[in-house]
């Protein structure tokens, strides 16, 4: 395939330095700003009406082998929440999260499940390798890398390989798995994908002819798929969960070609957008929350319409800059469709209705349009199980 070229305008153009100019400079997708004290009040029914579809966009993480009545995030499914996201083990504590055994997670799906309704979206990273939430400390089978896949590159071995990986989500009810890496090798010491073994290969034929093969595994499982990390961080030298991260001298245009062409083939189910700084692309947003990338780029020059989900909206890459609150805001801005706090780093309790109060501020204050929410719950609706 010829090579993926990015326009000049794409190299060149920003996104702005500030919050609000990012909000009134989005294109399609953007908000247009109601003048200062113009903000017009709602009835109640209406805020309840915004205030769940917010919810629907939403995956969150939390704490807990089993769910009361009485939880948090028990509350928040039943307020609207869109998805939650399981792990093995806290970061920090190396205690478990949310999945000890087999049976025990399978009950805990049912739960949550239960507590909101069969749409719901149930997510895990589940790679492969080193990147495996089920693995056989908590009773699941080993899995091969990636990177071993990847070099043995064969189709039959490929499919065989991610047939296992949907047996195990199936067999205790997940519906999303943010999988495949579609990164590009570009740097095998890189500790955010090379030095873990989760790329297929720096060849972009490898790399697209497996992560077809895994996809379709998923989809005759029946479960969603999350090609990441978009626009590319194969030669990232951090991890952005705790570092900013910086690809601006060292990304190279070719690492778009596997998404624009699993785009192009039809297999894709949503598409996870990295939080890397490249000043290739824009000279000021980290990619995650710039509309140059998100809009201009993957929706426009690739020709994506579906869902964008962000990677962990809590990860220092952002949340050191912005803070929590104005990483939504313009995550939206830019066209970013699902938000994922995962919990992990700083554990708040609050995420849920927190997120929800803040957007929904963005909307009555004119900041984001309510119009720009639908088409978000429209394409995340495409991610969720059929019930």
């Amino acid at each position: 395939m010829s090579e993926v070229r990015v326009p000049r305008r794409l190299l060149l153009a920003g996104a702005g330095s500030a919050v609000a100019a990012a909000l009134t400079g989005c294109g399609a997708t953007a908000a247009t700003k109601r003048p200062a004290g113009t903000a017009p009040s709602s009835p109640a029914g209406a805020d309840a009406a915004l205030r769940r579809k917010i919810a629907s966009l939403l995956v969150v993480g939390f704490r807990g082998e089993r769910v009361t009545p009485n939880d948090w995030i028990v509350t928040a499914l039943r307020d609207g929440l869109g998805g939650v996201i399981l792990f093995d083990q806290d970061l920090e504590t190396k205690t478990v999260r949310n999945i000890s055994s087999p049976p025990q997670v399978t009950a805990l799906v049912k739960s949550l499940r239960e507590a909101s309704s069969p749409r719901l979206i149930v997510s895990v990273d589940q790679e492969g390798g080193q990147t495996s939430r089920l693995n056989p400390g908590n009773g699941f089978p080993a899995t091969r890398s990636e990177a071993e896949i990847g070099a043995a590159n064969s189709p039959a071995t490929t499919r065989g390989w991610a047939q296992g990986l949907v047996r195990d989500l199936n067999s205790i009810g997940m519906t999303l798995n943010y999988a495949p890496v579609v990164d590009l090798d570009v740097d095998p010491n890189s500790p955010a994908v090379g030095k873990l073994g989760r790329s297929f290969s720096a060849d972009p034929d490898v790399v697209v002819g497996n992560a077809t093969e895994e996809i379709q595994a998923h989809r005759a499982g029946r479960v969603k798929t999350v090609i990441k990390h978009f626009p590319g961080l194969g030669s990232a030298t951090g991890n952005t969960d705790f570092d900013v991260v910086d690809v601006s001298s060292t990304w190279q245009a070719r690492e778009l070609e596997p998404f624009q062409r699993l785009i192009a083939a039809g297999v894709v189910d949503s598409v996870m957008v990295a939080h890397i700084l490249n000043t290739q692309l824009d000279p000021k947003l980290p990619t995650s929350l710039s509309p140059a990338v998100v809009t201009d780029l993957l929706r426009g020059r690739l020709g994506w319409k579906g869902p964008v989900v962000s990677d962990d909206m809590q990860a220092a890459a952002i949340t050191r800059r912005y803070g929590v609150d104005d990483a939504v805001a313009l995550a939206l801005a830019a066209g970013v469709d699902l938000l994922v706090f995962a919990n992990q780093q700083v554990y708040d309790d609050t995420v849920f209705t927190r997120t929800v109060d803040n957007v929904v501020n963005l909307v009555r204050s004119g900041r984001l349009t309510e119009a720009r929410i639908d088409e978000s719950v429209a394409r995340v609706d495409t991610l969720r199980p059929s019930g």
